[in-house]
């Protein structure tokens, strides 16, 4: 397996950033690669040993799959670490920077789609977030 760093900084304060990420409210608002699909349920227990699940739709009902697994770090509002239902594993930092915060968030691949599928993938979902945080009321 190879491991890819994808990133972005999010202009808000990390209380907001982490509230965004973690709450199942929050992460069936935005978690998606684009418009065409959604989350229409999210579970999430943050700590270590704690589990999530997160369905992931297209919305016209032709795909969706479960996004799954287990935590095993999550160290205050810095790192979540976790391994997914089929063992690979995934960190992702939260570093503040002045006003703003970067993400960095390393993950395993798979072998049925390219890493530059599954890099760019991870990355439009991750951006979405950003938008969601950025433009949140």
């Amino acid at each position: 397996m190879t491991a890819i760093t994808i990133s972005t900084t999010i202009n808000a304060p990390i209380d907001q950033v982490w509230e965004a990420w973690t709450n199942p409210e929050h992460i069936t608002q935005r978690n998606h690669a684009s418009d065409d699909w959604h989350s229409p349920r999210a579970e999430n227990d943050l700590r270590v040993d704690g589990r999530f699940k997160t369905r992931m739709e297209a919305k016209d009902g032709s795909a969706g799959f479960d996004f799954e697994g287990t935590y095993t770090n999550v160290n205050g509002k810095e790192i979540i670490e976790y391994t997914m239902d089929d063992s690979r594993r995934v960190s992702v930092k939260f570093i503040e920077d002045g006003e703003s915060i970067k993400i960095l968030e390393t993950f395993e691949t798979e072998t049925q789609h390219s890493e530059e599928m599954q890099k760019q993938g991870r990355q439009m979902i991750l951006d979405n977030f950003k938008n969601y945080v950025e433009n949140a009321d």
